[in-house]
């Protein structure tokens, strides 16, 4: 089957978790009820249930696509924002904003998390520096050095915190996309534009850089510009989705890994296809978070963690 073939089965799969993330639950609804009107049903429609949905959409598809960035940049199929340490960085910064401004706006919240996750990339990638290049071999390391500092730390202010502020922190930490109305979704929307765009803009340097560095650079990729863009950019969009629905790990490891199988290593399909699939697999995660307890709901972190823990030892097994 042709890429093209594969991204329009990619594109009906995104829109088949797009409706049944909305017209799915843990709470049945009307759809007839809520198109002709009906309050209660119009409002759980709208109101609850299509932004929740275009929220995790966007959210994977933010976090597919920084995986598929970190694993190229890197060349360590096991790099993405959860196991590199940058989701934990922007968790740490999110949480100081909420302790020490607890009225902070989503603004305030997000510039926060994106500084978190780019301090949080910049020391893995000092870390990881040797004088003849960067090591990848140990991303992983430097990675789980830093979730763990960071969560020591959102231990610590949760510990001085009020027990309200604590377990509202404790659930936030556990991933989530319940939201009210449309203004997480407007607020994600541009970064995840952003991200794609800059995914197109270097696909040649990032195929050029699968190959090696010193090959990339002897074909005229600017490989430190190249990767301070990717930095930047991916470590602005993991902050972006931290700021609304926590730190929401494997995503990114998950999707561009059983993507690269079967769509081969070319860029060029495999930036839409992570945006697609990633929005997919996290809007079908989060129905199932919906619906596996109802009318209870569990963390769509959970989820996602039960998944990508397993697939991480596969990769960590066939890599060996």
């Amino acid at each position: 089957m042709k890429p093209g073939a594969k991204l329009g089965l990619l594109l009906g799969l995104w829109l088949l978790a797009l409706a049944a993330g909305t017209l799915l639950g843990g709470q049945s609804l009307s759809l007839g009820s809520a198109l002709a009107g009906e309050p209660t049903a119009a409002a759980i429609l709208w109101q609850l249930r299509l932004p929740r949905a275009l929220l995790a959409l966007l959210a994977g598809g933010v976090l597919a696509l920084s995986g598929l960035s970190f694993q190229s940049v890197f060349r360590n199929p096991l790099a993405e924002p959860y196991t590199l340490g940058v989701a934990g960085g922007a968790a740490l910064g999110a949480v100081l904003a909420l302790v020490a401004f607890p009225q902070a706006a989503l603004v305030g919240v997000g510039i926060a998390s994106f500084l978190g996750a780019l301090a949080a990339t910049a020391v893995v990638v000092g870390l990881s520096f040797r004088r003849e290049g960067l090591e990848t071999s140990t991303l992983l390391l430097a990675g789980v050095a830093i979730s763990v500092s960071s969560s020591a730390l959102i231990l610590f202010l949760e510990f001085f915190a009020d027990p309200h502020r604590t377990f509202q922190i404790v659930r936030w930490l556990m991933g989530g996309l319940a939201v009210v109305g449309y203004r997480e979704v407007l607020w994600l929307a541009p970064f995840a534009l952003a991200e794609l765009l800059l995914l197109l803009a270097l696909r040649w340097e990032l195929n050029l850089l699968l190959t090696g560095e010193e090959t990339a650079a002897a074909r005229g990729v600017d490989v430190g510009r190249t990767r301070l863009l990717m930095l930047a950019g991916v470590s602005l969009a993991v902050g972006a989705v931290v700021a609304v629905a926590g730190p929401i790990g494997f995503v990114g490891l998950i999707v561009p890994n059983a993507l690269r199988s079967r769509l081969g290593p070319d860029h060029l399909h495999l930036i839409p296809a992570s945006l697609l699939a990633g929005g997919a697999f996290l809007a079908l995660c989060d129905l199932g978070a919906r619906t596996l307890l109802a009318p209870a709901e569990l963390p769509v972190g959970v989820l996602t963690a039960a998944a990508g823990g397993p697939f991480f030892l596969w990769l960590l097994l066939r890599r060996r």
